[in-house]
């Protein structure tokens, strides 16, 4: 109810109201660009594919809010940009120009941005090269050159314009135009999946008991992804009082928030795109032959016993690549440096090696707290799925996503009334 009553608060600022329509607009923008095909595409073999909707197919489709499935416009969707940020995040560690520029403040944030930028617009060119003449060659209708670079171009511009619609939220929109966008895309399945349940309760194919079941393993999932979500763990820091010129400085206690789940949903994500990796070579064999069938039955989530297979494998994969994550993420070393710079120190801890060894201890710690979370939240809708018989569009990734992007938007959206609300107070 809260957050109700923050937005009916926000709605009743004009200015803050001009930004909830503008992020509004260009999310319809959004689902209207996903409702139109790209030409020259048989749309009948592009339904046999999907008729199963595993493998990354089934990723891609979830962050294109069903346009990959349709292969519309915006088939690609913002999958491109999100890789080139997770590259280029990556190289900033590995390549000392790069994480010279990330320090340089706003302008080598921009200039980071802008190669960002560029390398979407390469991945999406390359993304849609191979899935136009790689996985539906065979939905082509013409195979001459000219049409197969209208539709890479069109796949292309796609990618760039939801690029630059994110970036139109960010500047003068509410919440982050990125995630929003993905965000629009899952919620967007929405009413098909409630279709769906709706459909099988009216043919006697589950039940009503199944139904609400599911309903309140969502519910008690949601709430524990709103807990850790938002839960930290504040180490202490107190700055020393140091005489700079005639003024005194310090003095006060603050502290460092350590998320408990840091590395977001990255993890789940790069789990699900190295076990369903199988499942997409599975197109390209024969449905019959021996080496599909085995993969089917051994490493599918709908398999048996392939969905014990997958859910342990998905378990070690989401907790290895949370530490991974986290570690490219959070730096004590540089943390604890800068605390030493500025004076700081945890109480109780020698600054230099002693507070970076305290740093790493608690890290890994709540990390592995934040990697069981994540596991659990990736693996226990797809379990419940299984035994339920209910194949329902919201996994485990989509409702982390989802939640996420709905806490920070509203996070941002309250930040937008205490500015003005200060605002008002100093005049």
């Amino acid at each position: 109810m809260e957050m109700f009553r923050t937005v009916a608060k926000a709605w009743n600022v004009p200015e803050i109201r001009k930004k909830i329509i503008f992020t509004l607009c260009m999310l319809v923008i959004f689902r209207i660009g996903a409702q139109i095909p790209v030409p020259g595409m048989d749309r009948q073999i592009l339904a046999d594919t999907f008729s199963s909707d595993t493998g990354l197919f089934a990723l891609f489709n979830l962050f294109s809010g069903g346009a990959f499935s349709n292969f519309t416009i915006f088939a690609l969707s913002i999958t491109p940009y999100i890789t080139a940020s997770i590259i280029l995040q990556l190289l900033t560690i590995a390549i000392p120009a790069l994480e010279r520029l990330a320090k340089e403040g706003n302008e080598g944030r921009k200039k980071i941005a802008q190669y960002t930028r560029y390398l979407t617009v390469v991945l999406a060119l390359v993304q849609a090269v191979g899935v136009t003449i790689g996985l539906f060659r065979q939905a082509l209708i013409s195979t001459d050159v000219f049409s197969i670079i209208v539709i890479v171009l069109v796949l292309t511009a796609g990618t760039a314009f939801l690029m630059w619609l994110g970036e139109q939220i960010n500047e003068h929109g509410i919440g982050n135009g990125i995630s929003l966008i993905i965000f629009a895309g899952i919620i967007a399945r929405l009413p098909s999946a409630c279709q769906e349940i709706w459909t099988k309760l009216q043919d006697g194919s589950m039940s009503v008991i199944t139904v609400i079941l599911f309903a309140i393993f969502c519910v008690i999932v949601i709430v524990g992804i709103i807990e850790v979500q938002q839960g930290e763990r504040r180490i202490p820091v107190q700055y020393a009082k140091r005489v700079v010129g005639r003024k005194m400085y310090g003095g006060q206690a603050t502290h460092i928030p350590l998320k408990v789940n840091q590395a977001g949903v990255i993890p789940v994500i790069f789990a699900m795109a190295f076990l369903q990796f199988p499942l997409t070579i599975t197109y390209f064999m024969n449905a019959q032959g021996s080496a599909a069938q085995w993969i089917e039955k051994w490493l599918s989530p709908t398999g048996s016993p392939g969905v014990w297979v997958y859910a342990v494998f998905n378990v070690i994969l989401i907790i290895f690549f949370t530490y991974f994550y986290t570690s490219v993420t959070f730096n004590p070393v540089e943390v604890a440096q800068n605390m030493k710079a500025n004076g700081g120190f945890i109480p109780g801890i020698r600054p230099g090696k002693a507070t970076i060894e305290y740093l790493n201890r608690v890290m890994t710690r709540i990390t592995f707290v934040g990697a069981l979370f994540l596991a659990a939240v990736a693996v226990l809708p797809t379990i419940v799925s299984q035994l339920g018989g209910l194949n329902f569009h919201f996994g485990g990734t989509s409702l982390l996503i989802a939640v996420g992007v709905a806490l920070d938007t509203m996070k941002q959206l309250e930040n937008q009334m205490v500015m003005r609300n200060y605002s008002g107070f100093l005049k």
